[in-house]
């Protein structure tokens, strides 16, 4: 039987023990219907000890959904970040070279995942393109509508809908992809720089993170203006990718940490014909 959950007030406990997961989908509930929570106030309502409530509210800061506050937390400051459309409409030359390239080392009866953002879509159009029969496990809503006019089988995460994505995020969404283990995953990234892998989306760092852990592959799909920016979350030091399909070769510090974590660069190529 399912326990029945009061939030809209915050001011009374549940009626009855929540599972972890359900818990922390309900602690972001009430980040939505205020801007700050204290974890005395948390713990009285979910019926937890305040120790319980602080290793929930770390673990979602972990995942870069909420920012620990004194005492409590609060929802993560949403900076100038440019939409999916912005992304998806400049550098189109770019992306659509590097998606081309690693779209031609899937072969047939691989199983991916495929995060979301403007060069996975470019990656699934290049997959759909090529009529590569494989399984895609996504939480992008356009991955996953366009490899499911294609030849791929397609798997798409619940969880929390982010409409200027087109993508889910959040507990649920973990939790789906802790379900799993796949060949590789093919993951785009805010920036690149000699600290690893990082990423500005709220809730994306940690979608990346746990598809990097149930990958035996880790990919990463990065175009060269990302190189030596760090987003607001860390997702993976160098040493946690495998390869970087990227437009341009990277130089100094850069390429040093890259060759220091043995990452596999793969460059796109410009298309131009060479003359003597």
């Amino acid at each position: 039987m399912t326990d029945i959950v009061s939030t809209s007030s915050g001011s009374g406990p549940v009626t009855g023990r929540l599972k972890k997961p359900e818990r922390r989908r309900q602690i972001l509930l009430e980040l939505k219907l205020r801007p700050h929570v204290r974890i005395s106030a948390l713990a009285r309502q979910f019926s937890v000890s305040p120790e319980t409530l602080r290793r929930d509210l770390d673990a979602l800061s972990e995942d870069g959904l909420i920012d620990r506050a004194h005492g409590g937390a609060t929802a993560p400051l949403q900076g100038h970040y440019p939409s999916l459309s912005e992304r998806t409409s400049a550098r189109v030359d770019e992306r659509e070279r590097i998606a081309a390239l690693a779209a031609s080392t899937v072969r047939d009866g691989e199983t991916l995942m495929i995060d979301s953002g403007s060069t996975t879509i470019g990656l699934a159009r290049a997959l759909a393109y090529r009529g590569t029969s494989c399984t895609v496990i996504t939480n992008s809503l356009p991955v996953a509508m366009t490899l499911g006019h294609a030849e791929a089988d397609v798997m798409l995460c619940p969880g929390e809908y982010q409409p200027e994505e087109s993508a889910v995020t959040g507990t649920e969404t973990l939790e789906f992809l802790r379900g799993f283990r796949v060949d590789r995953c093919m993951i785009g990234a805010s920036g690149l720089s000699v600290e690893g892998v990082s990423e500005t989306v709220p809730g994306f760092a940690a979608v990346k993170r746990e598809m990097l852990r149930r990958a035996g592959t880790g990919q990463l799909l990065i175009d060269s203006n990302k190189f030596g920016l760090t987003g607001l979350a860390h997702v993976a030091p160098m040493d946690g990718l495998d390869t970087v399909f990227t437009d341009q070769r990277p130089a100094g510090g850069l390429l040093a940490a890259l060759a220091s974590g043995d990452v596999d660069i793969r460059v796109a190529d410009t298309g131009e014909r060479k003359t003597d």
